[in-house]
């Protein structure tokens, strides 16, 4: 409760940061739009290409593999060129490329354009969340991180809308189609996202260093320990998130006999909304929990739960009364720990190489989980897709033992 000399929190931030983070979560709420397009065109791609689910999670993967080399690009970029003209390239290039999937006629140019896809997708990450990191004051950057991993949510309520929309009267092309719309954002991002002071005041030597040179830096000492931790953390924690999450749509939509809870696309989109309610709750919950208690023992918490929560989910498909109330707590728990990357990761590292650090440090873990579609899809084809889910829980209990060998950054300043 405020008193009468108390001010809520948000009373400390002022109009430049609000624009950062509006723009940073237009940037990632249509990234998680655009990339959930394709989960929910899974079938339907499927079926036209004569693919088997470990082919088509392939396909998924492919977009995820990019997105590595996305981070790196725009990593470096962000620290060069500026963390808002960077966060503008990544949107026009994944909203693009997404476009363009819609004229694929071949296995061969769906990989083309899922790969242009994913460089773009990477890119948002690296520079949105390193934009709002710098601008916002310590003691709240945990909850606007938070704030700009919640609007995924609202990407994923959307893609699921959309598709419920679509595909029922026209085929996936025209859903893609529709991934064009995040380019009119960077329209409003150009005239009104300034670069951090932070950054500016550092510009002349960020252009200076070469890609090489910023590289190096973080896998030199006191760096690199660091650097190769986060990115086992980002690995394990995106293999468990896009192997469960890629496949749920499809895992709704499946008949009961392949371990699939029997509905369509159509009919499984209140569970996909609720599930995703959950999830914005659980991003915009875990940074105020965050500058509360600190990164680590949140992170913790929320992802033990996820541990707990997807089994159940996973081995419920034939109660949908159960898979409706489970939904919101599979959500919750299995999405909110992002929150911390962007705040934790900026804490860090120092501003000359925290573009190219973040970026590799998170994408290097989506990098890895390109494995993990085509794992769930090969699980799935032998023994069921809820026993595959359900084995993403192993991937939530590694990441609890992985966060305690990094330090708690709660509060700290950037440099």
């Amino acid at each position: 409760m405020l008193t009468a000399t108390s001010k809520p929190w948000y009373a400390d931030v002022g109009t430049r940061q609000w624009k950062a983070l509006f723009a940073a979560m237009l940037g990632w709420g249509l990234d998680g739009m655009d990339i959930m397009l394709y989960a929910f065109a899974l079938t339907a791609i499927q079926r036209e290409f004569d693919l088997t689910s470990a082919e088509a999670g392939g396909l998924a993967s492919v977009t995820l593999l990019a997105s590595g080399l996305g981070g790196l690009l725009f990593g470096y970029l962000a620290d060069r060129i500026g963390r808002a003209r960077a966060l503008v390239y990544s949107i026009l290039t994944y909203s693009i490329f997404t476009a363009l999937t819609a004229t694929s006629h071949s296995v061969y140019e769906l990989i083309l354009w899922r790969t242009l896809v994913g460089i773009g997708l990477g890119g948002e990450w690296a520079a949105g969340s390193v934009l709002v990191a710098e601008e916002w004051p310590a003691q709240h950057r945990g909850k606007a991180v938070g704030l700009v991993q919640s609007s995924w949510a609202l990407g994923y309520i959307a893609a699921a809308l959309l598709a419920s929309v679509v595909l029922p009267s026209w085929n996936w092309r025209v859903l893609f189609v529709v991934g064009i719309a995040p380019a009119v954002v960077t329209l409003w991002v150009r005239r009104n996202v300034p670069e951090p002071e932070i950054w500016s005041q550092s510009k002349t030597t960020n252009r200076t260093h070469s890609f090489r040179h910023n590289l190096a830096q973080i896998f030199r000492p006191p760096l690199a320990r660091f650097t190769l931790l986060a990115s086992l953390l980002t690995s394990s924690l995106m293999f468990a998130y896009w192997g469960l999450f890629t496949w749920i749509p499809a895992y709704l939509a499946s008949p009961l006999e392949k371990g699939g809870a029997g509905m369509t696309i159509v009919k499984s989109t209140p569970w996909i909304v609720v599930m995703q309610i959950g999830a914005f709750l659980g991003y915009a919950s875990f940074g105020f929990l965050a500058d509360r208690l600190g990164r680590k023992p949140s992170f913790v918490i929320f992802v033990i739960g996820a541990a707990a929560s997807v089994p159940l989910y996973a081995f419920s498909s034939h109660l949908p009364a159960a898979l409706l109330v489970l939904g919101p707590l599979v959500g919750f728990f299995g999405h909110g720990y992002f929150s911390m990357f962007g705040a934790m990761l900026a804490e860090l590292f120092p501003s000359s190489v925290r573009g190219v650090a973040q970026g590799l440090c998170y994408n290097i873990g989506r990098s890895f989980s390109a494995l993990a579609p085509a794992t769930v899809g090969y699980i799935a084809d032998r023994s069921g897709i809820g026993t595959a889910l359900a084995c993403m829980s192993i991937l939530f209990l590694l990441g609890a033992a992985l966060i305690t060998l990094l330090p708690e950054t709660r509060g700290r300043a950037l440099a």
